[in-house]
């Protein structure tokens, strides 16, 4: 997979899925902005990765994502691909969960995706070409009690990036997601034991995933080998869901 020099769009880098996203692209020399919120996070990305471009940015300012597009393709001077990897839980049984609460998450995982990608593809059609990668999860298929709002998100995402992949696959752009199961990482690791227990029961893997399992799938996607990929949907979950 040669992605040297691919100018790449990482959000929500700080997390463990984003960090080994970091990594992953970063090991393959390619050109990278990577963004978050938690600024003591993102410095600590710069520091273990000294090439690569720091934006703190909030993808619930919709109205400020154009710019921040037009500042992450002049820093790049360009953009080839964009991993929308961002996002929020806010969990509560549906009866108890706020019009709030679920507005926050839709707008974080559902609308900034949509304005991401309706603004980087502007930019991928100057270039004639381009590769989104969306981050869905496993409840956006099988939903998840308390999560009411966040499998809609997801839900949506898969469902969002099916059209998009339709109306740009002409123009050289492939658009795709990866649904992760469950990963091992510090939300993970929140978790406790024999709730933990049960988790690992349902996977037929009996295992966790790690998070460069994601990462892994997200880099191929993004690379010239997926070229005739469009509009699916890979799901990295040790069998725990079977599309």
């Amino acid at each position: 997979m040669n992605l040297k020099n691919k100018k790449v769009l990482i959000t929500g880098a700080t997390g463990g899925i984003g960090n080994s996203l970091v990594d992953k692209f970063y090991n393959f020399e390619s050109s990278i902005i990577a963004t978050g919120t938690n600024e003591e996070k993102l410095n600590n990305l710069k520091n273990k990765y000294p090439n690569i471009n720091i934006e703190k940015f909030k993808l619930d300012e919709h109205s400020k994502i154009e710019n921040f597009i037009d500042i992450a393709n002049n820093k790049l001077g360009g953009l080839d691909i964009l991993i929308n990897n961002a996002g929020i839980t806010l969990d509560n049984l549906s009866i108890r969960l706020s019009e709030q609460d679920w507005k926050k998450v839709i707008d974080i995982n559902l609308t900034s995706t949509f304005l991401m990608c309706k603004f980087a593809i502007k930019k991928m059609l100057k270039n004639k070409s381009g590769k989104i990668i969306n981050i869905t999860s496993i409840v956006g298929h099988t939903g998840n009690m308390g999560q009411a709002n966040y499998a809609a998100s997801k839900a949506g995402v898969v469902a969002f990036s099916k059209s998009l992949s339709i109306e740009y696959a002409k123009k050289n752009i492939n658009i795709n997601c990866v649904s992760p199961g469950f990963i091992k990482t510090d939300m993970t690791d929140k978790i406790g034991e024999e709730f933990k227990k049960i988790l690992i029961s349902k996977i037929p893997s009996g295992k966790l995933g790690a998070s460069e399992d994601v990462s892994n799938c997200v880099a191929f996607l993004a690379s010239d080998m997926a070229n005739y990929i469009n509009g699916e949907t890979i799901h990295v979950n040790g069998g725990m869901y079977m599309a």
